[in-house]
């Protein structure tokens, strides 16, 4: 017979198997669009082995909480990914959820970047972002340098990686993002990762020219891979190296 099982030991359940079974949708390529309503099914999956789920109360909880928590986990094993990343994606992931491409104070990203162990000044050479006047924002994808080279660059960050992938995307097709794509090498893999991350930011802050930009990625991901593949950029374990 099905076990009961308190909301702790549902949520503990989720955050044990959702990891794995995000994994799998993000090796298929699954557009991120599709990624919260396809994580419902292995989520459920969970709820139903259960004969009940109860909440501190003893309640039973609804289908309707149930997919809460689950959306709720997705979204925290998606965050968690962002532990590989380096400081500065970091920095400006944060900064991206509350402030997206808008302006915020200078004292509240200094502190931050405190946080993620990088530098607001090191982050204004490298053309991340602007800081003036009190305050910081970060740079557009139309706004950044389009003569970069990441060969050039002695400070490559997945952000870049993937903001002059969608600059380069929406200007010139997938042919110009496949030339970048073969020269940036290993880091376009955690790229297309960031990518998820980033829409699911764009879809809960109601951002939605954001978020197509990032679909937009992942979706065209196939026939860039294919394309840089032919260029001369070998896949190593799922990476271009």
């Amino acid at each position: 017979d099905a076990a009961t099982a308190t909301r702790r030991e549902f949520l503990n359940a989720l955050r044990a198997e959702l990891p794995r079974a995000l994994a799998h949708l993000q090796r298929s390529n699954i557009a991120p669009v599709d990624l919260a309503q396809a994580a419902i099914g292995p989520g459920m999956a969970v709820f139903t082995r259960y004969a009940r789920v109860l909440d501190a109360a003893g309640r039973p909880l609804s289908v309707r909480e149930a997919l809460a928590l689950i959306n709720q986990t997705l979204d925290e094993v998606l965050a968690e990914q962002e532990g590989d990343l380096d400081p500065d994606t970091r920095w400006a992931v944060a900064w991206f959820e509350q402030y997206g491409f808008g302006e915020g104070e200078y004292g509240v990203a200094e502190t931050l970047s405190k946080a993620k162990d990088t530098s607001i000044a090191g982050m204004v050479r490298d053309g991340l972002l602007v800081a003036r006047a009190g305050r910081v924002r970060l740079l557009r994808p139309a706004e950044l340098d389009p003569e970069w080279d990441p060969a050039a660059d002695r400070r490559v960050t997945v952000w870049e990686i993937v903001h002059h992938l969608v600059r380069v995307l929406e200007r010139g097709g997938e042919e110009a993002a496949a030339a970048l794509v073969a020269r940036v090498g290993s880091g376009a893999e955690a790229a297309r990762h960031l990518a998820y991350r980033l829409y699911t930011i764009c879809e809960r802050k109601k951002r939605p020219q954001q978020a197509l930009s990032y679909n937009a990625l992942v979706q065209s991901w196939p026939e860039i891979a294919r394309l840089a593949r032919e260029r001369g950029g070998q896949m190593v374990q799922g990476r271009f190296a």
